[in-house]
């Protein structure tokens, strides 16, 4: 492990989800435009993982973020900022040689071709991580370690960290990954975007974009998809304005109920048919019901245990699609980040697999009516009113900005 800590708050074996990635200070234009023509910045913070550890937080759950940053004053303002979301820090490592790394956007949609982003983070810390100075106890000490497909791209020491962090071995926390392709980290490299079917494949929960696996895969629509990943226990799909589709084997979609007694499995523990705890990633009971298992375990309506993640062993698929919110944009950007926060958050607290999603949408849509990457959630139970709404009345939801202050009732929630 090198260099010390940066950040106080002490790990805790306790931590719901733990992530690791990148993060840079982000300069934001002060107006439309190229950024040959912007005249000013303010500065702000980003990074996917970090960022899902901070929503998280801020959603009431145990999030750590662990990183490497530069011993310099951008790092400094990267740590307390992820810090004052209530994340805990300890484990990230400040490098004595490489810098923080830092970018620019416009403020277009990243989809358009008006979009730029000028990023200087070749070199930087973060793309030094490897095997052998990332702090293992910490990184395996929550029920979820949330990755992302940036990491494995920004060197080729990053990308045999993520091997080794997918890789099957006992006491290995559920692992949620979001492939988050990005063209531009992979040109020129000695990898390319067919490893992040690699890491998916090894992961027991993927987010992936309709988009991103036809541009780094070549596959086309979500049952292909599911196809070219059969391992995962979950897939959750991303279709944009057309929502999401979750394919979840041995997950009921319905409503859950308290959690029964029985056997304690490990995190990511699959159980067998057979009944015997097997050490393999992904949680699912065994027949005869009783386990209470990994991250965001939830009973069936009959009283066994349903486990967050299934396992192909615990039953075909469940596909559930939620159609995705109408929502009054103001900037197109973190909104990924967010979905992936509030999906996580709802597998934490164990709730059915529609409302993961709708939970992923809610979160999503507070970021999407604010200027930058994160923001204040709604409060839980205003977000647990509104995921609970009929499927009518959810399609005729539409938000904008301010909504997540206005901790309404479902029916005054602003509506066509």
């Amino acid at each position: 492990m090198s260099g010390p800590a940066a950040g106080t708050a002490s790990a805790a074996t306790t931590t719901d989800v733990v992530c690791l990635g990148e993060s840079m200070v982000t300069f934001l234009p002060s107006q439309p435009g190229r950024l040959a023509d912007v005249p000013s910045f303010g500065r702000g913070i980003g990074g996917a993982e970090s960022n899902v550890a901070c929503a998280l937080a801020a959603a009431g759950h145990r999030a750590a973020w662990v990183g490497r940053v530069g011993a310099d004053g951008f790092g400094e303002h990267l740590v307390e900022t992820i810090a004052g979301y209530g994340v805990d820090t300890s484990a990230v490592r400040r490098d004595p040689v490489r810098p923080t790394g830092i970018y620019f956007r416009t403020a277009t949609d990243r989809g358009t071709d008006t979009h730029e982003v000028a990023y200087y983070r070749a070199g930087s810390a973060a793309s030094a991580m490897s095997p052998a100075n990332v702090p293992y106890e910490e990184l395996f000490a929550g029920r979820i370690l949330h990755l992302s497909g940036i990491t494995a791209a920004l060197s080729a020491d990053c990308l045999e960290l993520l091997r080794e962090l997918t890789a099957a071995r006992p006491g290995r926390p559920l692992v949620s990954f979001d492939v988050n392709h990005r063209p531009h980290l992979w040109r020129g490299g000695d990898a390319d975007a067919s490893v992040l079917l690699e890491l998916a494949r090894r992961s027991d929960l993927v987010f992936v974009g309709e988009d991103e696996a036809e541009e780094a895969w070549g596959i086309v629509g979500a049952e292909a998809i599911r196809a070219a990943l059969p391992e995962p226990s979950v897939v959750v799909v991303k279709r944009g304005s057309a929502g999401a589709t979750v394919f979840a084997s041995g997950l009921r979609p319905g409503p859950r109920s308290s959690i029964a007694g029985g056997a304690e499995c490990a995190p990511g523990a699959r159980s067998t048919e057979a009944g015997g705890a097997e050490n393999a990633p992904g949680a699912g009971p065994t027949e005869g019901g009783g386990a209470e298992c990994a991250p965001g375990a939830g009973p069936t309506e009959g009283g066994g245990a349903e486990c967050a993640v299934g396992g192909a062993e615990s039953g075909p698929d469940t596909v559930t699609h939620v159609p995705a919110l109408r929502v009054d944009v103001v900037a197109a950007v973190g909104a990924g980040d967010a979905f992936a926060a509030g999906f996580l958050s709802a597998t934490l607290r164990g709730l059915p697999v529609r409302d993961r999603a709708r939970h992923g949408h809610l979160m999503a849509a507070a970021v999407l009516t604010v200027p930058g990457d994160l923001t204040e959630p709604p409060a839980r139970d205003h977000a647990d009113r509104l995921a609970a709404l009929d499927d009518d009345a959810w399609g005729r939801l539409r938000l904008g900005p301010g909504w997540t202050a206005a901790d309404r009732a479902p029916e005054e929630v602003r509506t066509p």
